[in-house]
């Protein structure tokens, strides 16, 4: 059938012009296209300059105006936001933070306020990166579904815009092509790849009546559609939404000293005109009370809580970097470690995506290698993925291939050649076990695998079956590791979220030691299981890779996605990224992050001790300038000194065991 379908349009005669394509947006906004990477980058450089000549006793004037560009470029914008928070009868740490910066400039702790301006400035910077990114790969993923589509009329054919189609509009889509809307087979067969919307592995065998989503791929035959859906209400446009929506509304999360800020700046501004007004309105001399005053503010500002607080973050960060893991800001650091409950993806994350041959069963008159070889040969000139995996596993044995002649592919049923004398054709039981002699053990070995979950592919000699394949996708090493550990550390049974049939989800389940499985799921129901469990209280990280897990992961507390293999929409949605996709870095970067929390929470208590401490001293007595500057360089170096300890590599080793 797919042949006559090919036979009646051979080609696009379009009797109207396709319409001029949009002017394409850039795919990836470069680093320093965006203003707050620009400031930030002059700030930090000037403050890395400035700071070694600060530090060798050079002149003023050499490093004095360094210092007042890192001011001005890493300070305008959180200045401006708090002066704008201002007007708006609200105070927060931003202005707080460049107040107490311009205070230790004031009095000559120059290097003090610099680096306050930059931790500001940069994690301001990748905050708007990150931001940004997510944008472009939202926008990337609707290219996926072509922007032309060849509509079927009464008079012939016509090219049109894929977002014209309407419902009920019949479209021919040929070989290589992808789908341009949601819609049903009424004519041909072929061989679908549905992974960036179901997550299935394989490419899915399509016939008449079967359903099709937009921007999937066609395989080997020609499709007669119609169309069911108008293009804002695909399959992937409910993607792009679901993540835009996700991406909005998900409650923001802060670090701590953000979520106290308003309260702690009010105070500290408060006690600090208090300090002022309230003496000279007694007669106290103006310099000494501005002098107490100032003290004051430099005491109780929050430097050491900031340094308390960013550290031990960025130093797990950065060790998580080291082996493999890409964590995109301390806030999401601090997030993987409150999880409580996980959900993971199944092909690409706990599997390795692409599929093996797992089982070879000759019938009665042949042997595993005689008929593994002769379905290799046949299978060599094939680019379909079941093809590659013959081929691969039979070189993995050593056999030899013999040439094939007189190659053909049919869609749906698979391939034949001619093999040194003899035809050979692989493909799919039901297209190839008609009746004759052994199609009985066929069918048994071919029921008996798909019991399993697995993929069973039949191979024919001159008319005999020979031998029955069964292919899997293959275990990633380390995932039962990586379930067990993640279930030991939130003490919730980790659910497995996929798109992929229940036979082969149960039997991945199975191997990697879950019992919470959930499989023919669309991006919907990935992201309907995660909202159920947050509204039972519940933080869910979700694991995933591809297109049809962006909207869990935007909508999940936290987000992994897998590198290798992941899509750059799951890429730019997660919070973090296992670069060389071992699903055993999981569970770990979640230890290293509660880890990380633990020394906060130290480094906080340490912090309030130290600035608890200095503000009773100069309330309640006289505390020098001098000494109070010391205290409070003291406490920030401390806690500076104690986040850093997650830079050591046995932090990782203590966070795997």
């Amino acid at each position: 059938m797919a042949s006559t379908l090919a036979d009646e349009h051979p080609a696009a005669t379009a009797t109207a012009p396709a319409p001029p394509a949009p002017a394409a947006l850039p795919r990836r906004t470069r680093l320093f296209a965006l203003p707050e990477v620009r400031w930030a980058a002059l700030a930090a450089l000037a403050f890395l300059i400035a700071f070694p000549l600060d530090l060798a006793g050079a002149p003023a004037w050499a490093w004095g105006p360094l210092y007042a560009v890192c001011y001005a470029a890493g300070g305008w914008e959180p200045g401006w936001a708090g002066l704008t928070a201002l007007r708006e009868r609200t105070l927060d740490v931003d202005l707080l933070m460049v107040v107490a910066a311009i205070g230790a400039a004031a009095i000559g702790q120059y290097l003090d306020g610099g680096l306050l301006i930059v931790i500001f400035a940069v994690s301001g910077a990748l905050e708007a990166l990150a931001t940004r990114r997510t944008e472009d790969s939202v926008r990337g993923l609707l290219d996926l579904a072509p922007s032309t589509a060849v509509r079927l009329t009464a008079d012939g054919e016509e090219t049109v815009a894929a977002t014209a189609l309407a419902v009920g509009d019949t479209v021919l889509v040929r070989p290589g092509e992808r789908l341009p809307a949601d819609g049903t087979v009424l004519d041909g067969a072929s061989e679908v790849d549905q992974a960036s919307i179901t997550g299935e592995p394989l490419p899915a065998e399509k016939r008449v009546g079967d359903t099709v989503f937009a921007g999937t791929l066609n395989g080997t035959g020609a499709l007669r559609l119609r169309v069911d859906k108008d293009a804002s209400e695909s399959v992937i446009a409910r993607i792009v939404t679901m993540v835009e929506e996700a991406s909005g509304t998900k409650a923001p999360t802060q670090l701590f000293i953000e979520k106290i800020e308003q309260r702690y700046s009010v105070g500290v501004v408060v006690a600090t005109l208090a300090l002022f007004a309230v003496p000279l309105a007694f007669g106290a001399d103006l310099t000494s009370t501005l002098l107490r005053a100032m003290t004051f503010m430099i005491v109780a500002s929050p430097c050491a809580v900031v340094l308390a607080t960013m550290p031990p973050l960025l130093s797990a960060i950065a060790n998580a970097g080291r082996h493999g893991v890409l964590v995109k800001s301390a806030v999401a650091m601090e997030r993987l470690g409150s999880v409580t409950r996980v959900a993971m993806d199944k092909t690409g994350t706990l599997t390795e995506g692409t599929p093996r041959v797992a089982a070879v069963r000759a019938l009665p008159g042949f042997a595993e290698d005689e008929a593994l070889a002769a379905a290799a040969a046949a299978e060599l000139p094939s680019e379909h993925p079941l093809a590659r995996a013959v081929v691969t596993a039979a070189r993995d044995r050593g056999l030899d291939l013999a040439d094939a002649e007189d190659f053909s592919s049919v869609p749906g049923q698979g391939v034949r050649a001619e093999v040194g004398g003899r035809t050979v054709r692989v493909g799919s039981p039901a297209g190839l076990l008609d009746s004759g002699d052994r199609v009985a053990d066929a069918r048994k070995a071919v029921a008996a695998y798909e019991d399993e979950g697995r993929t069973a592919v039949v191979v024919l000699i001159d008319g005999t079956p020979a031998a029955v394949l069964a292919l899997a996708d293959r275990l990633r090493p380390g995932a039962p590791g990586a379930v067990a550990r993640l279930r030991a550390l939130t003490g919730a049974e980790p659910a497995l979220l996929t798109g992929d049939n229940a036979r082969t989800a149960a039997r991945t389940a199975d191997e990697s030691g879950m019992s919470d499985v959930r499989a023919g799921l669309l991006p919907e129901d990935k992201v309907a299981a995660v909202r159920a469990w947050q509204e039972q209280g519940e933080r869910v990280l979700v694991v995933g890779d591809g297109v049809n897990d962006a909207p869990a992961l935007a909508a999940a507390d936290s987000g992994v996605a897998m590198g290798r293999a992941g899509s750059d929409l799951a890429l730019e949605t997660a919070d973090a990224v296992v670069v060389r996709d071992e699903v055993g870095a999981v569970p770990t970067v979640v230890a290293l992050s509660r880890r990380a929390r633990k020394l906060v929470t130290q480094n906080l208590v340490i912090a309030s001790v130290c600035i608890g401490g200095l503000v009773i001293w100069d309330l309640a007595g006289h505390l020098p300038l001098p000494l109070g500057v010391l205290g409070h360089e003291g406490s920030t170096v401390l806690v500076g000194l104690n986040g850093l300890r997650l830079l050591r590599a046995a932090a990782w080793r203590r966070a795997a065991d």
